[in-house]
């Protein structure tokens, strides 16, 4: 295609308020040939958190061209939109585009990635929490300035803040957003600007292509489930983080079938060639019904093997296993699920290395092995693989929150039940989640008990789980993290004049710290108090790993599937004879 130099974009800027107005009011548009909204809610934060900074955000490239009337879906808005001549189309842009107008708008809210807030005790943006708290102003409201004085005159208490909030106002209203114009009648040469600014960033995933090449049949956009719809919906129901879109891909086709790794074009063709085990089902269908399957993998990874987010996971394919599972078998009963936890902490254990260390081998043949209408033989067929009845030593000397061992760890150190050292109160699962929200690891959770310039960072013995909380202390008002500080060791060391003994020493031992580790603590011996934490810590560890394993119990299914195997079998053998 010859396409003449005049086709240059033009550069201007636009101040986020208009931006965002013109998005509300229907005059920004998204063209047919761009991806689905991918960010996730960390994302979103970091795009605003730019922006009061006043780093740069990156610039936009849009398309002028008149659009008709007709209702649009921009992210959780949606806008009954006019006629508009000219209209902004976005070639390159979207994200950071929908980001803005959802986050700034009270409807925004609806989809979780938007619900933000500013927090002005700690001056930074975080997820909006679930109850009304002064401190934390929700974004719709700090955007406009006469809902800024209204919320200081509801809270008076908080005055003090009024100043720094207005000027958060301000830069949010006055931030000047770079864009390129295009002013071009010719589609072709927009889509050849498009698929050049974006063939310069890095290659679509996997996940992207599926999506792309398998969209939605559903006439209402409302109803359409993405990937990445999937993984917030699991976020807002369980709080177990966002689940990355490859993995929720794999979960999807994994359901359909363990071959996990076929090739993605037609998966849905009538005429496609694609060995189902659920043929026939429609692109939509297969979403729900896999997400659904999702929900109970997870429900089961939180309720009956400990783990609670998505960050504590050793290996994310033994999550596509358990989709397939509870896809065929979604209500398998109390001894299935007991032998379902044992299989899978064997098998977080010993990791992909049985199966020459690939994690897409390890998947398949597991997946291999769950066969429909055949639970317990699904259940044996999974045992079969992972046979070594052994525990397997983690090296405490090295913790690493990326690392599949100190992620078996941390699910220990989840299941002692840790509690704040501030109240003697149990950390819940929400304090956790409001700590990691969508982070990849469990990194913000947790606190080194000694600073680096005394003791190496990696021991797991000088780590603690401690997840940061908008949650505070009936005391201070404080969060409770900032009650703790920075100095671990002196609260640790010295026992909260209002906690009982009892009190301050199951706090003490819900992180692993026995008596001769407290002791060396309060005398300020540091090694001593690492080497006797470390043991106590392994104990835990074994105790833990003894409980969900259960090495010696026999891997054999309950006796009703073991009946009804035999009289399925019989059933058949007669019709055989008959025939």
């Amino acid at each position: 295609m010859s396409v003449g130099f005049d086709t240059r974009p033009g550069a201007t800027t636009f101040p986020v308020a208009r931006l965002v107005n013109l998005a509300w009011r229907g005059r920004i548009r998204v063209p047919e040939f761009q991806r689905d909204f991918r960010w996730t809610r960390r994302d979103v934060i970091r795009l605003f958190d730019s922006i009061a900074r006043g780093y740069p955000v990156g610039a936009l490239l849009l398309w002028i061209k008149e659009a008709p009337a007709g209702p649009l879906k921009l992210g959780a808005l949606a806008i009954d939109a006019p006629a508009s001549d000219p209209a902004w189309w976005v070639i390159d842009g979207q994200q950071r585009i929908i980001s803005l107008a959802n986050g700034l708008h009270p409807e925004g809210a609806a989809d979780s990635r938007f619900a933000l807030s500013y927090d002005l005790s700690r001056q930074e943006f975080v997820p909006r929490p679930t109850v009304d708290d002064p401190l934390m102003v929700p974004l719709p409201v700090l955007f406009e300035l006469q809902f800024v004085l209204k919320w200081f005159a509801t809270y008076p208490e908080i005055s003090e803040h009024l100043d720094h909030a207005s000027e958060i106002t301000s830069r949010l209203r006055q931030y000047e957003v770079p864009a390129y114009v295009v002013e071009q009648d010719d589609i072709d040469v927009v889509q050849d600007i498009f698929e050049r600014t974006n063939s310069y960033g890095r290659h679509l995933t996997r996940a992207e292509i599926f999506s792309a090449i398998n969209p939605s049949k559903t006439k209402s956009l409302d109803d359409a489930l993405s990937l990445e719809l999937i993984a917030t919906q699991v976020d807002d129901e369980f709080h177990f983080g966002i689940i990355d879109t490859s993995t929720v891909l794999r979960a999807v086709l994994a359901r359909r079938g363990a071959q996990v790794s076929r090739e993605i074009r037609g998966e849905f063709d009538e005429d496609s060639k694609t060995t189902s085990d659920f043929p026939g089902e429609s692109r939509d269908e297969a979403f729900q019904r896999g997400a659904e399957a999702l929900k109970r993998a997870v429900d089961f990874l939180q309720k009956e093997a400990g783990v609670p987010h998505f960050s504590f996971l050793a290996y994310r394919y033994l999550l596509v296993v358990l989709t397939r599972f509870f896809a065929h078998y979604p209500v398998p009963g109390e001894h299935n699920i007991r032998l379902l936890r044992r299989w899978f902490w064997r098998a977080a254990i010993l990791g992909p290395g049985i199966f020459r260390g690939s994690a897409t081998g390890a998947m398949q043949t597991l997946g291999h092995r769950i066969k429909p209408g055949d639970i317990a033989g699904s259940l044996q067929g999974l045992f079969s693989l992972v046979d070594r009845t052994e525990f397997i030593p983690i090296n405490l000397k090295r913790f690493r929150t990326d690392e599949s061992a100190t992620r078996i760890l941390l699910c220990s150190w989840w299941n002692l039940r840790p509690r704040w050292p501030v109240t003697g109160d149990e950390i819940d699962s929400s304090q956790l989640a409001e700590s990691l929200v969508d982070q990849a690891t469990a990194a913000k959770a947790i606190r080194a008990i000694f600073g680096s310039g005394s003791v190496s960072r990696i021991l797991a013995a000088n780590r603690i789980l401690l997840p940061t909380t908008t949650e505070r202390d009936s005391d201070s008002s404080l969060p409770l993290d900032e009650v703790l500080g920075n100095q671990i060791d002196s609260i640790l060391s010295a026992q909260p004049l209002d906690l009982d003994a009892p009190t301050w020493r199951a706090v003490l031992r819900s992180h692993s710290i026995g008596v001769e580790a407290e002791l060396a603590l309060t005398t300020g011996d540091v090694d001593q108090f690492l080497t006797n934490r470390e043991q106590t810590m392994l104990e835990d560890l074994q105790r833990f790993l003894a409980r969900m394993c259960e090495w010696e119990q026999e891997d054999t299914p309950s006796l009703d599937d073991l009946i009804m195997g035999d009289i399925e079998e019989e059933v058949e053998e007669q019709r055989d004879d008959v025939l």
